[in-house]
């Protein structure tokens, strides 16, 4: 409790203070406007959780959604997003879309974990769905997803086994994907409400592991770290979605901003917050003018033509505003800040959002660049971390105007 209560003090001065130097806004509540008209689109056309699929990325020169199913590792995402938009609105009409669609999750909470996404299908979803609602359903869910991922830790290890099906298809005998750290927040959320101590402990060890293992000098990480199942020795770092195993693929650090950020919000431990600090500072200082990285920080002849990825963008806009919340020095602070307040003026400039052309909000993300996957594309979760990032802009403007009245 004294913890939290620091963090709170210290959120609202620095918050405060941060506002005080910020002169150019752009309209926050314009644009989670625009993201409620853009969701309404989707919802007209696949107008009940009940029928159809998930939707999941519109293709670069497409209009319509690619559907995807429960299960899949963006399955929550878009009840994620009609979860926040019911709790800026607060209108019934976004509860019952989000229920319907998060009622699609559980049947998924009663299976084992086929890989570490667990915490990402059901966060967004379930856990959106209960931090809203108190509906014990969805607690229960959250409870049992949280016990099937736990099944993939080694504790040899140290990590949690990302992805079962490359073990014999890669010969990565245990593997553990930056993008694993986002998913320790369900197991953080589970000790907290009912699970085992267990929980907690694993997922700061994974968090520990890995920033011991999965980083370079210069706090860049690998996408998927390599271990010796048996002695749990690290054998090597490598790319799956980057462009080389040495290069800094720009949505992989964007995970790792984001994860112990949020590592740190849930254990106080400062050795995760100047961590979270290092990884955001090699990110920010190697971005192009407009703030919006090119899919891969090491991406060849950027003069020709490489995409953007800005599902990158909106998930490190979203973590650098939490971010300067914990930072206590007045620059540092004031530079996530507006670092993050840039980032979403340029995602919601012209130039990225979809607009009339297309249901999503953002245009211009990368899901798999070597496989030609989603490559310029709108992508479901860029889009949740759009709108978490603005919400979040939202609240810290709001706790400016409580503190200019006290």
């Amino acid at each position: 409790m004294k913890h939290k209560t620091i963090l709170l003090l210290a959120s609202l001065f620095v918050v405060g203070i941060a506002c005080k130097q910020f002169d150019r806004e752009f309209s926050v509540n314009t644009n989670i406007d625009y993201c409620e008209a853009q969701a309404l689109r989707t919802l007209a056309i696949v107008p009940s959780g009940s029928e159809g699929g998930i939707p999941n990325s519109i293709d670069g020169d497409d209009v319509n959604w690619h559907f995807t199913s429960p299960g899949s590792w963006t399955s929550g995402f878009w009840p994620g997003i009609l979860w926040y938009l019911y709790e800026n609105t607060k209108d019934n009409m976004w509860k019952v879309a989000a229920e319907n669609y998060t009622q699609k999750i559980l049947p998924v909470t009663h299976r084992k974990a086929r890989s570490h996404d667990m915490g990402f299908i059901t966060m967004c979803s379930l856990g959106n769905g209960y931090r809203l609602t108190g509906n014990t359903e969805y607690k229960e869910g959250l409870l049992r997803a949280a016990d099937s991922l736990s099944i993939l830790f080694n504790p040899e290890v140290g990590t949690f086994l990302s992805w079962p099906g490359m073990v014999k298809k890669e010969n990565w005998p245990h593997n553990t994907i930056i993008d694993n750290m986002m998913n320790l927040e369900l197991l953080f959320w589970a000790a907290r409400n009912g699970g085992e101590r267990r929980l907690y402990d694993m997922a700061c060890e994974h968090a520990d592991t890995t920033m011991k293992y999965q980083f370079r000098k210069d706090y860049s990480c690998y996408h998927v770290a390599v271990y010796d199942t048996i002695t749990g020795h690290f054998i090597k770092g490598v790319t799956h979605q980057g462009l080389s195993d040495n290069s800094m693929w720009a949505r992989g650090q964007a995970w790792a901003i984001y994860g112990y950020t949020m590592v740190y919000r849930e254990t106080g431990e400062v050795r995760f917050l100047n961590f979270a600090r290092k990884v955001a500072d090699a990110y920010l200082s190697r971005l192009p003018e407009d703030l919006i990285p090119y899919w891969d920080f090491d991406a060849p002849d950027l003069s020709s033509g490489e995409p953007k990825d800005a599902s990158a963008a909106a998930i490190t806009a979203s973590a650098l505003l939490e971010l300067s919340t914990y930072v206590t020095e007045r620059d540092s602070s004031h530079y996530y800040y507006d670092q993050a307040e840039k980032m979403l003026e340029m995602l919601s400039s012209s130039a990225y959002k979809a607009g009339d052309t297309k249901y999503a909000f953002l245009l211009h993300s990368v899901g798999h660049m070597p496989r030609g996957g989603e490559v310029d594309a709108s992508i479901i979760y860029a889009d949740y971390y759009y709108l978490e990032a603005l919400i979040r802009f939202k609240r810290l403007q709001e706790k400016r105007s409580i503190l200019a009245n006290l």
